[in-house]
């Protein structure tokens, strides 16, 4: 494998363009390296588990193009394109990743206000004077 790979992730509201490419295995994301970009501990490491899971953790260079909802969102969908260009570089991968669920797109969206209500669910407080 000479080039770089492209795939698209999706979470949320998140569109994130991954390029795996040949590398010593930097992670940047919105051209920021992964741990300034992403302040949680708890995001870092969701977003290098497929290459953790797959044993490729220093053997590409991740470069991802993230847009839309909030950070967690974008760390779900960095984490989606990651694990599907993984996929076309190796087939092999397929089982690892399934079984970890990081190739099924989270289909858990915000749900709509509807009228008459505060939020989706949310009534106004209801009084009987």
């Amino acid at each position: 494998m000479k080039q770089a790979v492209l795939a698209t992730g999706r979470r949320k509201t998140s569109v994130a363009k991954v390029w795996l490419a040949p590398g010593s295995g930097r992670i940047i994301v919105n051209r920021k390296p992964l741990d300034e970009y992403f302040g949680l501990e708890t995001l870092k490491v969701d977003v290098k588990r497929p290459l953790e899971v797959t044993n490729t953790v220093g053997r590409f260079d991740v470069i991802a193009s993230v847009k839309g909802g909030g950070f967690t969102g974008q760390a779900g969908a960095v984490r989606h394109g990651i694990a599907r260009a993984l996929l076309k570089i190796d087939d092999e991968f397929r089982p690892l990743l399934k079984k970890e669920g990081f190739l099924t797109r989270d289909p858990r969206m915000k749900e709509r206000k509807k009228y008459g209500l505060k939020k989706a669910r949310r009534a106004p407080q209801f009084s009987k004077r």
